[in-house]
């Protein structure tokens, strides 16, 4: 006879929840079945290795999960504690740590000359070129091929860079300090948009505004700031995200506030009308003027939690045309590296996706830090500059929750009812969940010498993000045991 357990069962109006595909929740919804579909996918996306490594690590002792959870409640206190301020413009040699004259820094993680994208290798020609070490294309790839000049990345020298992020000696620099923890941080000055030395262009045209900017734009932001004294990045950057910025693709709050800090102190100045006349005009023109200081004002806010044993935090995410590399707060300065994504994108007239180059830029460190990608939105008008809608930047906002530990008690967004930003990027939960930072970005053309042919959403390549995860777990789990 059969089970009276059963029978009751099925003579009842039945709800299901469907797991499988939203075809077989069809299936019963077409025969009057009530059915609720359940966003469901396996953890990790069903990747074996990824998998094996959270079971192992859920089955640390109880003592080591507690010291996770208090090295990562550290590390982002440590992120929502830091008090970014601008001190001064001065020459990277004089102030960069470890800057020399046979020394080029760029975006993204460790690359050779041999392996550096097309934008990558046009900023280091122009670097040479501008810096008087080459005197001609040939020359400067020569050079840069010869092994006499030195490549790192700006993320081993406390500093970043847009796109391709070059940084050579005698070129200004912003000095971000941190006041919490007394830290720097270091970025070039923003040159504008399109035919620019970060998105790969070298003409004759980039090098003469180059040199302006070392010469007379400059000295002259040193001059303001030198009365002025130092300006609240953090308070300017929450002012820029009540105003429609997000930090990252959108500055332009963010320019017209400094600009207005600056500008006072520029006209009282002793500096020449017509010097003063070029430097406001030049600011009023570049409204991605403010980009040059979110990166190092984020920057300066991550560098503090480089070295926290046990954390799973996100401390890096860079790219260099080549690679998109990420490194955790627990493990000091290790690169975990996967190939550069295409970014999905609107693009400038008479350029399309086959003009571009991969993803490129530490200015990624805006949304390890919290904002850019992670604050779309706040700055709805963002959208139309890298394509989808509002609700798509109120989506991606949201998500980004779900892989962060804490919000920002200062950058808030006012279209979630002020809630603070996501912040503290957890590399569990990114392969646990499955869900990737979100990252808006410029887009460069493939080629040396060209420039900027686009901007638009880039999807970070998960491999870098599971390598991260499966070394923290096998580096960490002798100690984990002897916790127990």
């Amino acid at each position: 006879m059969a089970d009276r357990s059963i029978v009751d069962l099925f003579g009842k109006n039945l709800s299901l929840i469907n797991l499988g595909l939203p075809s077989f929740g069809k299936d019963l919804a077409d025969q009057g079945v009530s059915v609720v579909d359940a966003s469901w996918q396996p953890p990790a996306a069903g990747d074996t290795k990824t998998i094996e490594a959270l079971t192992r690590f859920m089955a640390w002792p109880e003592a080591a999960h507690r010291k996770v959870n208090e090295a990562n409640a550290l590390a982002v206190k440590t992120l929502r504690e830091a008090q970014p301020v601008i001190l001064d413009v001065r020459t990277a040699r004089d102030v960069v740590p470890g800057m020399h004259d046979k020394l080029v820094l760029h975006a993204g993680p460790p690359v050779t000359w041999e392996r550096m994208c097309g934008p990558m290798r046009g900023g280091v020609i122009g670097g040479l070129l501008y810096e008087g070490l080459a005197s001609t294309r040939e020359e400067a790839e020569k050079l840069a091929a010869s092994g006499e000049i030195t490549f790192e990345p700006c993320h081993h020298h406390a500093s970043v860079g847009p796109m391709a992020g070059i940084m050579t000696a005698s070129m200004p620099v912003w000095i971000i300090e941190n006041k919490t923890f007394s830290n720097r941080a270091y970025c070039t000055l923003n040159e504008g948009l399109g035919k620019v030395l970060r998105y790969g262009a070298f003409s004759e045209e980039v090098l003469t505004r180059l040199r302006w900017m070392r010469d007379e734009l400059a000295p002259a932001l040193s001059t303001a700031l030198a009365a002025s004294g130092p300006i609240d990045l953090r308070t300017v950057i929450a002012q820029a995200l009540q105003m429609g910025d997000e930090g990252h693709n959108r500055n332009r709050a963010g320019t017209s506030l400094v600009f207005r800090l600056l500008a006072p102190h520029l006209v009282d100045s002793a500096l020449p009308r017509e010097v003063v006349a070029r430097v406001l005009r030049f600011l009023d023109g570049n409204d991605h003027f403010f980009l040059n200081l979110t990166m190092p004002a984020c920057k300066s806010a991550v560098e503090p939690i480089r070295d926290i044993p046990f954390s799973t935090v996100i401390s890096t995410m860079a790219r260099n045309g080549t690679d998109f590399g990420v490194r955790l707060a627990g493990l000091v300065d290790r690169w975990f590296t996967a190939p550069a994504s295409k970014v999905d994108g609107l693009y400038l007239p008479g350029f399309s996706a086959d003009d571009a180059a991969l993803d490129i830029g530490d200015s990624v460190i805006t949304e390890t830090a919290g904002i850019g990608g992670f604050a779309m939105a706040a700055a709805p008008a963002i959208v139309r500059f890298v394509g989808g809608s509002a609700a798509d930047a109120l989506r991606v906002s949201k998500r980004m929750y779900e892989i962060s530990l804490g919000e920002h008690p200062v950058y808030q967004i006012p279209a979630l009812d002020f809630r603070g930003t996501p912040t503290g990027i957890d590399v569990r939960a990114v392969v646990e969940k499955n869900v990737l930072p979100a990252v808006n970005t410029g887009i460069a053309h493939k080629e040396p010498g060209i420039g900027m042919v686009g901007a638009g959403l880039v999807v970070p390549p998960v491999a870098c993000f599971r390598q991260a995860f499966q070394t923290f777990v096998s580096v960490y789990e002798e100690q984990a045991k002897a916790l127990g």
